[in-house]
């Protein structure tokens, strides 16, 4: 005597799974997606790159020093540098502070017996040119060169700025769209809202996280392959530490996006519904953009949730971090994102079936 097979529903974990993979599959299938990464990546290595050639092929022109006394054994015989003698050590420094060098090679007590005198910057350059690495005086300690922060910064805002605004719009456009389509309503007799979800927070997330993995990498590459490991040294550690406030920061963005996305049922309207969210994610990319050599300013980004990844990677760039602010930064991040998913998980089961008018926030979070 057969028996009918009885049905048993996917568990939460397997439900979430399916709703990722499947937001995955849709993405990666996306022509324009695939196009807009590959150029994406690409104008990075670019500019990397670029960057490499012509600060490689300024370095070909003869460098202009200063050398005093017996420091000239160091650079005897190197045709790449334009030597000036200066009698005294106060006199090379002078002609550091002007700009007739770009640096002054000194007697030193140091073991290899000459150090260098520059600016307000290492000369990455002219050290290479030496047979041995000597120690370095800054006469003007004030500050990084301004050009290299301001590029950092742009670089860490408008990643960031790019990769929420482009996921969370596609997270916000699949929720209005399978709620005017009414694929919803057969996605919830086998998925439950929670689930549909998170499986969409975390399978844009993963591709989200996957891009910047990628940026990073290549980011590394392309410093390595121009000659820049000097500036590799010291973007590493912040580069590092601004994958992993993205991974943390996408997932309180992507749950805010759709949550927000859930109280419509037109495409029409996502625009005017997500734009508070859009805000708080533009915010971070003027302000470190605008203010990228405050400390005071970027001291407050780095820990407020929103701006924290752009604000707390830039001061580690900067060495103005302390070795524990980034794991307190990165635990206020993690306690708001608990809360924010949360909320945005009630919203977005209570506005998941409503049709027709928009749903106000206070309506959604009664149920």
């Amino acid at each position: 005597m057969s028996t009918t097979p009885t049905y048993t529903p996917p568990s939460f974990a397997q439900s979430v799974s399916l709703v990722a993979s499947r937001e995955i599959r849709m993405r990666l299938r996306s022509k324009a997606f695939l196009v807009s990464t590959g150029i994406l990546m690409l104008a990075v290595l670019a500019s990397i790159i670029i960057g490499g050639v012509i600060s490689n092929s300024t370095s070909t022109s003869t460098t202009p020093v200063a050398v005093v006394g017996s420091a000239q054994e160091a650079v005897a015989g190197n045709d790449a540098l334009e030597v000036t003698d200066a009698a005294t050590v106060e006199a090379a420094e002078d002609l550091v502070r002007d700009g007739t060098v770009d640096a002054a090679v000194i007697p030193s007590d140091d073991p290899l017996g000459f150090s260098i005198v520059a600016l307000d910057s290492v000369p990455s350059g002219l050290m290479m040119m030496l047979s041995e690495t000597p120690s370095v005086q800054l006469l003007d300690t004030s500050g990084p060169d301004g050009l290299l922060l301001y590029l950092v910064a742009l670089g860490f805002g408008l990643v960031f700025f790019m990769s929420a605004i482009t996921f969370g719009g596609a997270i916000a456009s699949s929720v209005v769209e399978e709620k005017q389509t009414r694929v919803v309503e057969i996605l919830l007799s086998a998925v439950p809202a929670r689930a549909m979800l998170a499986g969409k927070v975390a399978g844009n997330s993963l591709l989200a996280f996957g891009q910047i993995v990628m940026i990073a990498v290549l980011a590394g590459v392309g410093l390595l392959v121009s000659g820049q490991d000097v500036l590799l040294a010291g973007l590493g550690p912040a580069l590092g530490w601004f994958v992993v406030f993205f991974a943390i920061g996408f997932v309180l963005l992507a749950s805010m996006f759709a949550a927000a996305s859930a109280l419509v049922s037109r495409l029409e309207d996502v625009n005017t519904v997500i734009s508070p969210v859009t805000m708080l994610v533009m915010l971070p990319y003027f302000l470190v953009i605008i203010f990228n050599d405050n400390e005071f300013v970027l001291a407050i980004m780095s820990y407020v949730p929103f701006s924290a990844p752009v604000g707390m990677p830039m001061r580690i760039f900067l060495g103005t971090a302390e070795w524990w602010e980034p794991l307190l930064s990165l635990a206020i991040m993690v306690g708001l994102t608990g809360v924010i998913v949360a909320l945005g998980a009630r919203i977005y089961e209570n506005s998941l079936l409503r049709t027709g008018a928009r749903v106000k926030l206070l309506d959604a979070l009664r149920g």
